[in-house]
């Protein structure tokens, strides 16, 4: 799987080079600025891109513009945002397309690299890999979305969840509910989000993002 590094601070690039590696990622670019990810972003084509939000040269939000951008030139680019901060405007873009795709997790509150190579490979296979400080932020504006008013609070709890990219068996596990449990809750949220009937991973994300995006 190729990546595309995007990360000012010479010490966590080379980090993040060398994790990717030893877990089996073949490293198509590791760069430092704005621009210079960008032109990676569009001439690489990577499977996936992990990118910090403020990058040369003005360290403000170069990182995910480029980014942005990169998704408007290719359709569905993976991007998994790595940053310090939550940048509620900017992360509501990202998620703006529908295509899933996407994550944003933040930098102190990655444990282990287990934990970052998984949410890498869900957003590469089109799935969303999001913190919990990102989702609440990202819901604080949404409390009066209609649709998202349908749901009952635990419904709420299994989305949120879903959001992070667990499974059903790990909401399960998380939420003291049996499997069957889950599995109904999800269906009544994909039902109360209007989403057809199709792939359950496909109705999945459009039902995250359906959660993260309305406004």
């Amino acid at each position: 799987m190729r990546v595309v590094i995007a990360e000012d601070l010479y010490l966590l690039r080379e980090g993040l080079v060398h994790l990717l590696r030893a877990h089996g990622f073949d490293i198509a670019a590791a760069v430092e600025s704005g621009p210079e990810l960008l032109k990676a972003l569009v001439e690489e084509r990577p499977d996936v891109a992990v990118v910090d939000v403020r990058l040369p040269p003005t360290f403000t939000d170069e990182g995910l513009q480029a980014a942005l951008e990169a998704r408007r030139r290719v359709p569905g680019l993976p991007v998994l945002v790595l940053s310090q901060h939550v940048e509620q405007l900017y992360a509501r873009e990202l998620l703006a397309d529908g295509s899933g795709a996407v994550g944003y997790l933040l930098k102190d509150r990655v444990f282990n690299s287990e934990q970052f190579v998984d949410a890498l490979r869900r957003v590469a296979g089109g799935g969303t890999a999001m913190d919990p400080e990102v989702i609440a932020k990202l819901l604080a504006s949404n409390a009066r979305n209609q649709p998202l008013a349908r749901l009952t609070p635990r419904e709420r709890e299994v989305l949120e969840l879903m959001a992070e990219g667990r499974s059903n068996a790990a909401i399960s596990q998380r939420l003291f509910l049996s499997d069957s449990a889950v599995g109904k809750h999800t269906a009544s949220i994909f039902a109360k989000l209007d989403l057809a009937p199709s792939d359950d991973d496909n109705r999945r994300v459009l039902a995250v993002l359906a959660y993260l995006n309305a406004t």
